[in-house]
């Protein structure tokens, strides 16, 4: 069964090779992360511990028993008990409702290891996956979201309350 464990420096590789692998499924419904993302990955992994470690962010992937990554999942922006959602599962584990899973699991931790009161999360409209995923753990559409936040693409903004199970 695959676990969510933060994000550390051993992971770099298996991460690497998670994007890689799974680059064109994710630009067919998000934005690319662009050449420079791959090339300068070792200086990027490292600046994401740091922000982690400051505590402005918090990056979980999910992994199999292995060691390979099946999906990451991450608190950007943490500030006033407030953090904004985001995520990606690989081609391989998509449609076994491991994003819900992973999601809900999140969601119960962030209270308690993060102090988190809210999660945001933005979806393009055209990924309808993504938005099923929201509502299944309880987010609610709260209103547009700035298509630069999404690749210049129209979406929406949802939220969940973790003080409230999802209903």
């Amino acid at each position: 069964m695959p676990e969510l464990v933060r994000l550390h420096a051993d992971h770099a590789p298996a991460v690497l090779a998670f994007e890689t692998a799974n680059r064109a499924y994710f630009a067919a419904s998000i934005s690319d992360r662009g050449d420079d993302f791959f090339t300068e990955f070792t200086e990027r992994h490292a600046a994401l511990l740091a922000e982690q470690e400051a505590g402005t962010c918090a990056f979980h992937v999910l992994v199999t028993e292995d060691g390979t990554v099946l999906g990451r999942f991450n608190l950007i922006d943490i500030e006033n008990q407030t953090a904004v959602l985001g995520y990606r599962v690989a081609q391989q584990a998509a449609g076994r409702g491991l994003a819900t899973a992973t999601v809900l699991e999140l969601c119960r931790l962030a209270p308690v290891q993060y102090g988190l009161h809210t999660l945001r999360a933005a979806s393009a409209t055209q990924n309808v996956a993504s938005q099923k995923v929201l509502t299944k753990a309880g987010f609610v559409p709260t209103g547009p979201a700035d298509p630069a936040q999404l690749g210049g693409k129209p979406g929406s903004w949802y939220q969940r309350d973790l003080r409230r199970p999802p209903t």
